[in-house]
């Protein structure tokens, strides 16, 4: 395909001591509608850090961020692999869990995380639920969770985890405009498949809301079709924005 990865991991480098910290990484842009609320759930759940990366927003975001004193906020460059990179390197914990902002954890979401890193599996993912009431995302999402358990591949709609010892060897995210969940996890999928938790994420359906269910399943497809195909993922940027 020609898409270049950052790093590897030796298999000798994957035994460390239990890993028991979880650090939440947050890239955020122009979310204040929903980040509040956002950040008040990730806080329930306990984790041990939340590092939230901020791309140059020009709304409330950041004055939101720093109402919440046990939130750390970093400025980086815009670009969801950059952000999250950047959050990463800030990050101290054994386990990193990257979140979309429109993502909310299940009950219980970091003891599931805990165990399943603890239980020998170097990175992760939840299923997935789509917040529309609409029969269509039932189907949607059934077909999401099938296709990750099938393929070892997961999205950033799914709260990918990983050991943060793994993740910096890898050399994280690629700088790429677009993929970089996918790409990382075909990385991490050649070291081990990912742990499923069940208990799925609930995800927003906006985006389908916005511009038809059929063309957005379709528009994704292509996408991820065309990326596989080896076309460039700054290229796939300009059509999917």
């Amino acid at each position: 395909m020609g898409h270049a990865a950052p790093g590897s991991v030796s298999p000798a480098n994957d035994i460390a001591s239990p890993p028991r910290t979880v650090g939440v990484i947050l890239p955020v842009l122009n979310e204040a509608g929903i980040l509040d609320a956002a950040l008040t759930g990730v806080l329930e759940q306990g984790p041990d850090e939340i590092v939230v990366v901020d791309g140059g927003s020009d709304d409330a975001t950041r004055d939101i961020v720093r109402n919440h004193p046990r939130i750390r906020l970093l400025d980086t460059a815009r670009g969801r692999a950059a952000q999250m990179n950047a959050g990463a390197a800030e990050a101290r914990s054994d386990i990193l869990l990257f979140l979309h902002v429109d993502t909310r954890l299940p009950p219980q979401a970091l003891s599931h995380v805990r165990a399943a890193i603890q239980a020998g599996h170097l990175w992760g993912r939840f299923d997935v639920r789509l917040d529309g009431a609409r029969p269509a995302y039932r189907v949607i999402e059934r077909c999401m969770n099938r296709r990750s358990a099938l393929t070892g591949i997961a999205t950033g709609d799914q709260a990918i985890f990983v050991r943060r010892d793994v993740f910096e060897r890898l050399g994280g995210y690629a700088p790429i405009a677009l993929m970089e969940d996918i790409e990382l996890s075909a990385r991490l999928k050649r070291r081990q498949r990912p742990a499923r938790v069940r208990a799925p994420v609930v995800t927003s359906a906006r985006r389908w809301e916005q511009h038809g269910i059929l063309r957005t399943v379709l528009r994704m497809w292509r996408l991820r079709l065309l990326y596989w195909l080896g076309m460039s993922p700054a290229r796939l940027a300009r059509w999917y924005a």
